[in-house]
């Protein structure tokens, strides 16, 4: 026989119960434990040392997906992928500090357009740029086409000599 009987064995009853579950937690407190130990941090690791750690270490995770799966909500999805994660990361102020030097793998990058590089809206018709445009193509359609700024400079340059 196996010495499993069909019957749900309660924990408390006589079996040994680990320092996770005491603890109320999900992070395994005994590895953290020995990874502390054998990756010699300091020559004494205390009891609480790798309760608090994995305290510290599920809540982080927590809150990193609770982020990220509202992120992916956003986005539709119903699974979360590097860069929802990455999204969550960065639109928390404290996460953001905290994942300073971190680089998440495929993850992306934030969206961000200057204001400078927008086009300005006028109240009575197309972007300014473009009626630029237009009228250069206009007097000379072979002219190359150059960015707002340079030609207000060109323009202001000639009109000072």
């Amino acid at each position: 026989m196996s010495g499993r009987s069909g019957k749900i064995l309660d924990k408390t009853a006589g079996g040994k119960t680990s320092r996770s579950t005491k603890a109320n937690l999900h992070f395994p407190v005994g590895r953290i434990h020995r990874k502390l130990r054998k990756s010699n941090y300091a020559d004494r690791i205390g009891s609480g040392a790798p309760i608090f750690l994995a305290a510290v270490l599920e809540y982080l995770c927590a809150e990193v997906l609770e982020l990220a799966g509202n992120a992916a909500r956003e986005n539709k999805k119903l699974r979360i992928n590097p860069r929802h994660i990455m999204l969550a990361v960065q639109t928390d102020e404290e996460l953001s500090k905290l994942f300073e030097r971190v680089t998440i793998s495929q993850g992306g990058v934030m969206q961000h357009i200057n204001t400078i590089l927008l086009p300005k809206k006028t109240s009575n018709g197309p972007s300014q740029s473009t009626e630029h445009y237009d009228s250069q193509e206009q007097k000379n359609p072979m002219a190359v086409k150059r960015p707002l700024a340079e030609a207000h400079e060109n323009n202001a340059n000639t009109q000072e000599v």
